[in-house]
């Protein structure tokens, strides 16, 4: 099955005017032109010689956060050494990567060998025929093994049995707080008992809780769905053929979800949370200043020893669900375009098996391997001893993810939870995050940009 890409994904003549200066080393060359006479055979072009080992280099990219530009800094002294390959990394803010991977990619563009994607556009780009397959790769290999994966990753990153990307690292969502500080907290909390705790202990001093508010539908759109979700609310309804339905943007479910949601953030949030996301998030979490966190389960593997030793840990917070934490992966992924699939593949692995995680125990202990994508991990008594903190609850909580029933409604599209799996959610879910990034600044109310989210939701419905 091919996915459809919305008009306002389609147009890929720009490949990454949006990076700026993060992506100033990383323009593609120029296309080569071929100038013929009228009625001329065009003259046949040489077979490319392959390249000598040492001489081969590859381009990679990622998005910016500490477990990620872990792998670039080993890159060097370990992958190169090692095969001789040169890795050149574009390292991007979430948003940013997302708008121009899906461009090059889906233009066939070459600008990229590697590409890290996510658990949402995985599926949709291998369903368009825009990825390589890699069971054969991995069947091919003495070190990947496919089948240590979590079947609920591999699943989520597979169309008809075809693995798609190789995880990097893989997540739920859950409570982050400082048990020093709350010692109320339920294993398995209500958003309305989170709320209370946070609002309770609120200060001048430390905010109750740190939230997503940052625009983006990975952003702010990743945790707010999941609230969504759980309250009962979905962002449209499904057809019968599973595509679009009917926007449910004006139905009394979002609008109580994105009240709760901006309430909280304004009654015990944390400050400018209209441009905080994961990184801003960790960083005032670290430094005390907020007593509370709800996000995504791999920041206890980047959290410094102190932190995690002050921290304890709680299910995602529900309403009208028995679960909501979402799942999501980082991954690594070969563009079909690509010109040295050989390169991309033999990097994936070396970055995606079962040693690398040993080479980041050697360098910065087991605590900080990359989680959530190998049983082998949650075998291994040294990272469990290590991540007693949050290791099972990690684990615990990926399995309990309600990918394929996150709410109270059928979904339209591929399965998931904190998006909708269907293109049109990447442009939708940004375009709607900004305006609930407003009613968060308190720059517009919360019903006007519920009126413009219907608008802008109701475009794709069918």
């Amino acid at each position: 099955m091919r996915v459809a890409i919305p008009a306002v994904l389609a147009s890929f003549a720009l490949l990454a005017a949006s990076c700026g200066s993060d992506d100033a080393d990383s323009e593609p060359a120029a296309e080569p032109t071929e100038e013929t006479t009228a009625g001329e055979e065009p003259a046949e072009e040489p077979a490319e010689e392959p390249a000598a080992e040492g001489d081969r280099s590859i381009t990679v990219a990622l998005v910016g956060n500490d477990n990620i530009e872990k792998m670039a800094e080993l890159a060097p002294a370990n992958f190169t050494a090692e095969t001789g390959i040169e890795v050149n990394f574009t390292v991007l803010d979430e948003q940013t990567l997302r708008e121009v991977t899906t461009r090059d990619v889906g233009a066939g563009g070459e600008q990229f060998d590697v590409v890290q994607i996510g658990m949402y556009e995985t599926p949709q780009f291998g369903a368009n025929g825009w990825l390589v397959g890699l069971n054969d790769l991995a069947a091919a290999s003495d070190t990947y093994d496919i089948d240590d994966l979590i079947p609920a990753v591999r699943n989520g990153l597979s169309v008809d049995g075809e693995l798609y990307a190789s995880p990097f690292y893989a997540e739920s969502s859950f409570v982050m707080y400082r048990s020093d500080i709350i010692d109320n907290m339920p294993d398995a909390p209500t958003w309305e008992e989170v709320a209370a705790i946070a609002r309770e202990i609120d200060s001048d001093e430390m905010a109750g809780i740190c939230l997503r508010g940052k625009p983006g539908w990975g952003d702010l759109g990743a945790a707010f769905t999941t609230v969504l979700n759980t309250f009962g609310g979905t962002w449209w309804l499904a057809n019968d053929d599973g595509s679009i339905g009917a926007a449910q943007v004006d139905q009394p479910e979002f609008a109580e979800a994105l009240n709760f949601y901006v309430d909280l953030l304004n009654d015990a949030g944390e400050d400018d949370a209209a441009n905080s996301s994961f990184n801003e998030c960790k960083t005032l979490y670290e430094e005390g200043k907020v007593a509370m966190w709800y996000d995504a389960t791999v920041a206890a593997s980047l959290f410094p020893e102190d932190v995690v030793a002050n921290t304890a840990f709680a299910l995602a917070p529900v309403k009208e669900t028995a679960n909501s934490g979402w799942l999501w992966a980082w991954t690594l992924a070969i563009p079909a375009s690509t010109t040295d699939q050989d390169a991309a593949w033999q990097f994936i692995d070396w970055a995606t098996n079962a040693d690398y995680h040993q080479l980041v125990a050697d360098t910065d202990g087991w605590a900080a391997v990359p989680p959530g994508t190998r049983q082998s991990l949650y075998a291994n008594p040294e990272y469990l001893e290590a991540a007693d903190a949050f290791a099972q609850r990690t684990l615990d909580a990926m399995l309990a993810a309600p990918i394929d029933n996150p709410g109270t409604t059928p979904r339209p599209g591929l399965p998931g939870v904190q998006y909708v799996g269907v293109p049109e959610f990447q442009d939708v879910g940004t375009r709607c995050t900004e305006l609930f990034s407003a009613a968060i600044a308190g720059s517009m109310s919360v019903d006007a940009a519920l009126s413009d989210c219907q608008i802008i939701a109701s475009e794709v419905s069918t």
